[in-house]
């Protein structure tokens, strides 16, 4: 039998890296108590609810690695790069525990969900842990995780605003006039969160990668008002559309992945037409900004190392480094063949939002920075070594960017070849040795 969201949280409990606080908790402190501890928190009695909230799942490394069944890191990205390569569909099922309780229409109420904000400059409270599942007639179906602020009982916003499939296909839906019907479903295992968070393209189920994950097919039931399944064993699913409104809608402000507030975004509304939740559920809130950043790295890695491998780049180690946010940049040690450091360096910057890469050779520990620096320091000359990619596809997160109403920005991604240049001899590069010495 796989691993459901409850019984992780009962190997959390049992390792230790899960605390139950019973104490009553006012929700504006969720997220300051989660900031300020080591292990994850189950708060059992949030003023004014009666619903349980945990969060901080995946702040760490070592959880992150724990989620995913995982002895070590690199083995989440070869994890996830062997379902990347052998999806399994997902299993459809009559009905599941999430429907033991349903509310339709004008008896949705958001407010009774303990949705916590973030950080005290937020709009308001934020759905940060929904894997979203829609549909587009021709396309196919489309996975991600994206963040809902709540507006009114029954109304929220969703931060589409980069450049993604569900922005497609909301954008397509809005083209002709028609809502577009998106699942929403909260708490759920770490494998959905991150098999939903990878790009995949156009035609690709993301649930069928997190079924590679689990090595066995993730179980959907069909939603009651619209025709779109969520994740069975989920706590919480809401029904739900994307209205026609276009980007037009203020939403925000956040506290991102970047580890900065996050500007006010314009966005389409959602109207809530069902709730439906276990009869004890237990709301999970992603905190931001660790858990996204553990979450969604093996991404990065995955992405890389099959862009490389494409290009034909035999790859050693990749570093997504958590001072890039574990998104930006990117340290690449590769077994270099003549020429291969530029092309490798091509083959990496065209991955998703990468803004900055470094090419080093074998022999450079890409996970020790003081070396990575050196090889920059010996190996590089910026007018031969350093490339400048500019109009690229950006992240309007990046606070670098300049921003305006209705634009989606460009940037530049810069590329830095640290590896040992072409046709200097290699005895410039003969490292200090020490005589032996017996100290005994």
């Amino acid at each position: 039998m796989q691993e459901n969201f409850r019984q992780f949280l009962e190997r959390l409990r049992q390792t230790g890296e899960l605390v139950d606080l019973h104490q009553p908790v006012d929700i504006r402190h969720i997220a300051t108590l989660v900031d300020q501890a080591d292990t994850a928190l189950y708060f059992h009695d949030v003023i004014g609810y009666h619903m349980p909230v945990v969060s901080g799942l995946i702040r760490t490394r070592e959880r992150s690695i724990m989620a995913m069944g995982c002895e070590t890191y690199r083995e989440i990205e070869d994890k996830l790069a062997h379902a990347i390569n052998h999806p399994i569909a997902p299993k459809y099922v009559k009905t599941s525990p999430t429907r033991e309780l349903a509310v339709v229409g004008d008896e949705v109420d958001l407010y009774k969900l303990p949705i916590p904000m973030s950080s005290i400059f937020d709009g308001g409270p934020m759905i940060t842990a929904g894997v979203v599942i829609a549909r587009d007639p021709e396309l196919g179906i489309n996975s991600g995780i994206y963040r809902f602020i709540v507006k009114e009982k029954s109304l929220t916003g969703i931060d589409i605003v980069t450049p993604n499939n569900m922005r497609l296909f909301a954008q397509r839906a809005y083209e002709n006039g028609r809502p577009l019907p998106i699942s929403i479903s909260i708490g759920t295992h770490p494998i959905e969160i991150t098999g939903s968070g990878y790009r995949a393209p156009l035609g690709v189920d993301e649930m069928a990668i997190a079924g590679g994950l689990r090595g066995a097919p993730v179980e959907l039931a069909p939603c009651e008002t619209i025709d779109l399944p969520y994740i069975a064993d989920a706590e919480i699913v809401l029904e739900a559309e994307i209205l026609p409104t276009g980007w037009t809608w203020p939403e925000g402000r956040f506290g991102e992945f970047t580890r900065l507030m996050g500007g006010l975004h314009w966005n389409p509304l959602v109207r809530i037409k069902a709730i439906a939740m276990r009869k004890d559920a237990v709301y999970y809130n992603l905190h931001m900004p660790w858990e996204n950043t553990w979450l969604a790295a093996p991404t990065r890695y995955a992405a890389i190392r099959q862009a490389l491998r494409t290009a034909g780049v035999q790859v050693k180690e990749i570093n997504v480094t958590l001072g890039g946010c574990a998104f930006w940049h990117a340290v690449i040690s590769i077994k270099k063949q003549p020429g291969e450091g530029k092309n490798a360096l091509l083959a990496a910057l065209s991955v998703m939002d990468l803004k900055h890469v470094v090419v080093v050779d074998d022999d450079i520990d890409v996970f020790d920075p003081t070396k990575v620096e050196w090889a920059i320091a010996t190996r590089v000359q910026g007018d031969k070594d350093v490339m400048v990619v500019s109009n690229a596809r950006a992240k309007p997160l990046d606070p670098s960017l300049p921003q305006g109403y209705g634009v989606v920005p460009t940037g530049a991604k810069v590329g830095i070849d640290a590896t040992i240049p072409e046709g200097i001899p290699r005895e410039y590069y003969e490292r200090i040795t020490y005589a032996y010495a017996d100290r005994a």
